[in-house]
């Protein structure tokens, strides 16, 4: 199966980071085996997280969100590198 990568866009629940935090701080990130954390950048705010994932499974994604779904909204992109798109694209041009 091929792995592939997730800009999950997650929104804090009454724009509050901290249960989000919170829960972090006392659990980790509780993703399932398979599911892994390439890296997330938070906005100024505190109240959106943009996180790149990869994982073979789509499903494992599904998995990690309902772990936080009481404090997080999700929106949930399949990306690729700029490479892929160019490359992915060039036949067209």
């Amino acid at each position: 199966m091929q792995t592939s990568f997730y800009m999950v866009v997650e929104h804090f629940k009454d724009r509050n980071a901290i249960p989000v935090y919170r829960r972090f701080r006392d659990h980790g990130r509780m993703m399932p085996d398979g599911l892994n954390y390439v890296a997330s950048w938070v906005d100024e705010n505190l109240q959106q997280c943009f996180q790149l994932m990869e994982t073979a499974n789509s499903s494992l994604l599904e998995q990690w969100m309902m772990k936080w779904k009481d404090v997080i909204d999700f929106e949930v992109y399949p990306v690729m590198t700029s490479k892929e798109a160019s490359d992915k694209i060039a036949p067209k041009l």
